[in-house]
């Protein structure tokens, strides 16, 4: 995605992402070679990634006399962080050394001119070759060029809470097979248990990405349908799981089995989610990703010591239990060096050091992250440190990956705006379906869309 587009698309969050430059101001460029800047996320699940660079600040400085790491760290939910690092990146005088990356974004922000390649510092990096081959391509442009380290991969699942099942009498463990088998506890949760809200499935632009990767995607790869046909390389929004999908959005946002769409709709309702609605005992069943469990950790925004004896964890069932059975999503972020750094070299050995072994396991344990390098996969403290990583690495044979193509972030984008319109009634899923088609077609071009999509 161009940047115009990017900043066009995030217009309702203009005010704020221009307000939170005032003091990201001093990159490479502009406060010398000496000094490397970080820009990422500190918010909701990102808490653990402050207490993770702030080590490595010190760790930098102290093996690169002369050298200061600033640190900028940007308190926004996802969308607007997206925001104001696209607008970081606009100037020189603004843009890091070294920022987080999504890696659905890494295409869009290649094409915009902001990621610089690393392929000459990584071919003389020896950790490099602890990188899965999965883990390689997070960060690949289309020049096949690398543009990212990543720092960890995730996968999806449903997690619910066994105290509340138990108390509606549904039977433990939990193993749904079909989408059927996931609504009918919902319902069971909505008729013993008043006041509990059964089911939380992310929907509508405030939860940006989240809703499209944990809500909608979630949904529609366990369809006979995917959201790009990789054999014919064309884009395909109109399908029946697609309007299948949509259809799961509206039955459980019109009969009160998911949170009110006006709490649901808020860019904070992710955090809200992981540290008061589970925790408290307020919400049964919850579609997210292997790293809400950090959020409990003594590190973490909400330590609760007892979340591993309370919350219970079920893949998500393929629409009809067809096979393989179950499905996921899989995404991740890596550290990029941006191409305004004036000293890419200094950027990368803080990449490097960030993404070395012993700061790699660091992370993991406590961003409950899957390992992406092998060393750190197979070591002790990393296997002992989370009582469902093993399940959720077993979901990796299961799971898909975003078509990670410059034009993706617009149709998730618009995407967002389906699942809105159909959550809050505004639109029939078929009329929401119709819809989105039609967005994609603009974005992509009529040629890349599936015909009868």
């Amino acid at each position: 995605m161009q940047a115009s587009t990017r900043v066009m698309v995030a217009a309702t969050t203009m005010i704020l992402g221009a307000g939170g430059l005032a003091g990201c101001s001093s990159s490479a460029s502009s406060a010398g070679s000496k000094t490397v800047t970080v820009a990422y996320e500190e918010f909701g699940d990102f808490t653990q990634l402050n207490t993770q660079m702030q080590l490595v600040k010190t760790q930098y400085e102290k093996a690169h006399p002369g050298y200061t790491v600033k640190l900028e760290p940007i308190q926004a939910a996802e969308n607007d962080y997206y925001t104001k690092l696209t607008l970081m990146n606009r100037s020189a005088s603004t843009a890091p050394d070294v920022m987080y990356e999504d890696t659905f974004l890494v295409n869009s922000d290649i094409q915009a001119g902001y990621l610089a390649p690393l392929d000459s510092y990584l071919s003389t990096w020896s950790d490099w070759s602890q990188f899965t081959a999965s883990a390689k391509t997070a960060a690949v442009g289309s020049d096949g060029k690398t543009y990212g380290v990543p720092m960890g991969t995730d996968t999806r699942a449903l997690y619910y809470n066994k105290t509340l099942f138990q108390q509606a009498g549904i039977a433990l463990p939990w193993a749904p097979k079909t989408w059927d088998d996931v609504l009918a506890a919902a319902r069971t949760i909505k008729a013993k248990l008043p006041g509990v809200t059964p089911i939380n499935v992310y929907s509508g632009k405030g939860s940006g990405e989240g809703a499209t990767m944990q809500g909608l995607e979630m949904l529609l790869y366990g369809t006979n349908n995917e959201l790009y046909d990789a054999t014919t390389k064309k884009w395909t929004p109109s399908t029946t799981g697609m309007l299948d999908s949509l259809g799961f959005i509206k039955t459980i946002y019109t009969t009160g089995l998911a949170p009110d769409a006006q709490d649901a709709l808020n860019p904070n309702f992710g955090t809200t989610v992981a540290t008061d609605l589970i925790p408290n005992n307020k919400l049964a069943i919850d579609l997210d990703g292997s790293w809400v469990t950090g959020n409990w950790s003594s590190t973490g925004a909400k330590p609760w010591p007892a979340w591993s004896s309370t919350m219970g964890v079920a893949p998500m069932p393929t629409q009809n239990g067809q096979d393989p059975g179950s499905t996921s999503m899989s995404g991740g972020w890596v550290l990029s060096v941006g191409s305004h750094s004036a000293n890419k070299q200094a950027a990368f050995d803080l990449v490097s050091l960030a993404e070395n072994k012993a700061n790699s396991l660091n992370y993991d344990i406590i961003a409950s992250q899957i390992a992406e390098r092998a060393d750190v996969a197979s070591d002790p403290k990393y296997l002992a440190a989370n009582p469902l990583l093993g399940f959720f690495t077993g979901l990796v044979k299961v799971t898909h990956f975003r078509p990670a193509y410059p034009v993706y972030p617009q149709i998730s984008d618009q995407i967002q705006v389906a699942m809105e319109s159909v959550m809050t009634g505004q639109s029939s899923p078929s009329s929401a379906m119709s819809g989105l088609a039609g967005q994609v077609s603009s974005i992509a071009g009529a040629a890349n869309v599936a015909s009868g999509s």
